[in-house]
């Protein structure tokens, strides 16, 4: 099989599975299961002769069926490479974990069928070479996941949530393909390659521009932007696995989207400065709010968010191959988050983590921050901060206030040495940790991806509050345990825990209290 056809033989090898799978649907389908796992293994060798395949040709595109801006085809490049090896490998661990988790359940095969079409989809989503390719993948991703997200039909939760994220699906379908029409009259070829390649080279007037609103608008969608994060946080009725492929795979749809896209959006400053404001209002929004959740899997859900968020808050800084690092980190984090999240409820149930070893107390968290600053701009230094973008600079501060968060426990007057040693270690390997993977983010995507521009007033201004906010909301964090359980913040922690009620709206909008069995 010639190299370019490999990314296309995963999709099918998963849709073949699913089809025999659809033969038994229900319990134990026996030896189904086990082709559905053989399948998704394959996909991943797939995934890795195809990224070695990348190494010695480099980028390509191979129409399959049509020509190539329109029909069936795939493109070969870093973006694609790295998303088939994350969205295979993840795939995998899910269907592996699924045979054990549903073993007995009814309609076990039908749940596979349905995992195996959505991993499909997904797969041909990331190596699409066309615009209408990808807003087909895009939209049969949505209403597989749909099926999955209704497994458990008879649940009220489950519907409502499902029905949320129905509106908010088909809102974002209508968002995508506005775009692809208003990109097809700007550049004259739904190909993504060449689409791009104008869009470097400073062409597409207007029309790209209102093409990159309607972008940014589908990207928020699918990624659960704030005021339309609600289902997100509510889809806990479905099977684990479910959770899993979605909160480390499906979600990313959005970031992907302005990745492929990224030249077009660097044509309007504007779009990207309301990602960086909503995307950097959602991260911190989310942050919080996952602090009151006392449930594993709730408390994950906003995590999902608030790293969302900050996905795109990265795009909209201009920085793309970070935001593409940054999938495919959070991806293997919140995976192994959800599957072994019954674990976690186990040692908190035993008693083994009952929390901060220490709470650190306002001295305590200054002296951290000054600290993890500190170790930042030391190893900035050797790195050679002259040869980073303001982007990269800031967007690099604002990952060491986590640190500085963690670091604060370890210099609380109660904490004991062993504890300060580790988190100054951290901290230590983190910056070293972000340096490096920038450099390997940015060679990996040189020549796919465009380096961020040069800011404007407008961009500084929005660094600079990002850069503020964010450390505000990492001191409010590392002095948590002080503040939350003080009777004068008691209301204001009961109306945290409920996200301020903005998704109290969202159901009010669809009647979801009065017609809580809507699909």
């Amino acid at each position: 099989m010639p190299f370019t056809l490999l990314p296309l033989s995963a999709p099918l090898v998963l849709l073949i599975s699913a089809a025999i799978a659809s033969v038994s649907p229900g319990r134990r389908p026996r030896i189904l299961q086990h082709l559905a796992e053989i399948a998704s293994l394959a996909c991943l060798e797939v995934a890795l002769v195809t990224a070695a395949s990348l190494s010695l040709h480099g980028p390509t595109e191979s129409p399959l069926i049509g020509g190539h801006g329109i029909g069936l085809s795939v493109r070969l490049d870093a973006i694609s490479a790295v998303m088939a090896l994350l969205v295979s490998f993840i795939g995998w661990v899910v269907l592996r974990y699924t045979a054990t988790y549903l073993d007995g359940e009814q309609r076990q095969g039908a749940f596979t069928v349905w995992l195996c079409l959505t991993l499909a989809s997904v797969l041909l989503l990331v190596s699409s070479a066309n615009l209408v390719q990808l807003v087909l993948a895009w939209v049969v991703t949505s209403v597989f996941l749909h099926r999955l997200l209704l497994f458990y039909p008879d649940r009220i939760a489950a519907r409502r949530a499902a029905a949320k994220k129905f509106v908010t699906a088909r809102l974002g379908d209508a968002a995508l393909i506005a775009a692809v029409i208003l990109l097809t009259l700007a550049y004259g070829t739904t190909d993504i390659a060449a689409i791009q390649a104008a869009a470097r080279a400073g062409s597409g007037g207007g029309l790209a521009i209102a093409a990159s609103c309607f972008l940014a608008l589908a990207a928020m969608l699918k990624s659960a932007q704030f005021p339309s994060h609600g289902w997100l946080t509510e889809v806990m009725e479905t099977p684990t696995p479910v959770s899993a492929l979605l909160h480390a795979g499906v979600i990313n749809a959005g970031g992907f989207l302005l990745i492929r896209l990224a030249d077009v959006m660097l044509l309007a400053p504007g779009v990207l400065a309301v990602l960086v404001i909503i995307g950097g209002f959602t991260a911190l929004f989310a942050g919080l709010v996952m602090l009151t959740q006392p449930a594993v899997k709730t408390s994950l859900a906003w995590s999902t968010v608030a790293q969302m968020g900050f996905m795109i808050l990265e795009c909209g800084l201009g920085l793309f191959p970070l935001a593409l690092l940054h999938i495919v980190a959070h991806s293997l984090y919140k995976a192994h988050s959800f599957l072994a999240s019954g674990g976690a409820v186990d040692v908190i149930a035993a008693n083994l983590r009952p929390g901060p070893v220490a709470i650190p107390k306002a001295g305590a968290v200054g002296r951290a921050f000054l600290l993890a600053l500190s170790i930042y701009a030391l190893v900035g230094v050797l790195f050679g901060f002259q040869h980073k973008s303001p982007q990269a600079i800031a967007l690099g501060a604002i990952l060491i206030f986590g640190v500085a968060y963690m670091l604060a426990q370890g210099l609380a007057d109660t904490a004991p040495s062993a504890l300060t040693k580790r988190m100054i270690v951290y901290a230590l390997a983190t910056s070293l940790s972000y340096f490096a993977l920038q450099v390997a983010a940015i060679w990996l995507t040189a020549g796919v991806l465009p380096a961020p521009p040069p800011p404007g007033p407008l961009q500084w201004g929005l660094i600079v509050l990002a850069v503020l906010s964010f450390g505000l909301v990492a001191v409010v964090q590392a002095m948590f345990p002080l503040w939350a359980y003080h009777p004068a913040a008691a209301g204001l922690r009961v109306h945290l825990s409920n996200g301020f009620y903005a998704n109290a709206v969202f159901d009010r909008l669809l009647r979801g209290w009065r017609l809580p069995d809507a699909t």
